[in-house]
């Protein structure tokens, strides 16, 4: 799915969000093995991400193509800071109307508005797309992201204990989150 790019300001930046084109695949390679980490909250340790450049620019494009999933690219006064995505959860007519949203920032960019903006803006084109229900999850403890999500409109609708086993040997529980559209 295709948006519009989009200007607006954030504290006296510029914020730039767009689809992302294959040019930026290394780019996103190189941002997701820093952003796994610099936090525990995201789905997996650095060391795991194994993705080639030619897999990363499959997933661009198919997002680009897709009719129903959507990737957004942010970019704070031209450098790139994170992206967000929902993906359609269409195995059948049953689950049609639901999407799957996620997020992911430096950890520089984090709690300064701009997750706000990226969500706002993935929201909408969900609802604009038919969407009636965006879903995501969130590990506990991240209550910078949890804010977020609530002030959007999340409300907690489960709970998975002990869903991620980190190397140190403790665990943290998932959070399953959903909002109307």
């Amino acid at each position: 799915m295709l948006i519009t790019e989009e200007r607006t300001e954030l504290k006296g930046h510029e914020i730039v969000l767009r689809n992302a084109v294959p040019e930026d695949a290394q780019t996103m390679l190189d941002f997701i093995r820093t952003a796994c980490k610099e936090t525990r909250f995201l789905f997996m340790e650095s060391d795991e991400i194994n993705l080639t450049m030619e897999q990363e620019i499959d997933f661009i494009e198919r997002h680009n193509r897709s009719e129903s999933n959507l990737l957004i690219l942010a970019f704070v006064d031209g450098v790139y800071a994170g992206n967000c995505s929902m993906n359609s959860m269409k195995g059948s007519r049953r689950e049609a109307h639901r999407v799957e949203v996620g997020i992911a920032l430096y950890q520089k960019y984090t709690g300064q508005g701009l997750g706000g903006i990226l969500l706002k803006r993935l929201l909408k084109a969900a609802k604009e797309y038919g969407y009636e229900q965006a879903e995501l999850t969130v590990v506990d403890g991240n209550e910078r992201a949890m804010k977020l999500y609530k002030r959007l409109g999340f409300v907690e609708c489960g709970r998975t204990p002990n869903a991620n086993k980190y190397d140190d040997g403790t665990y943290a529980d998932d959070i399953r989150m959903v909002k109307g559209l």
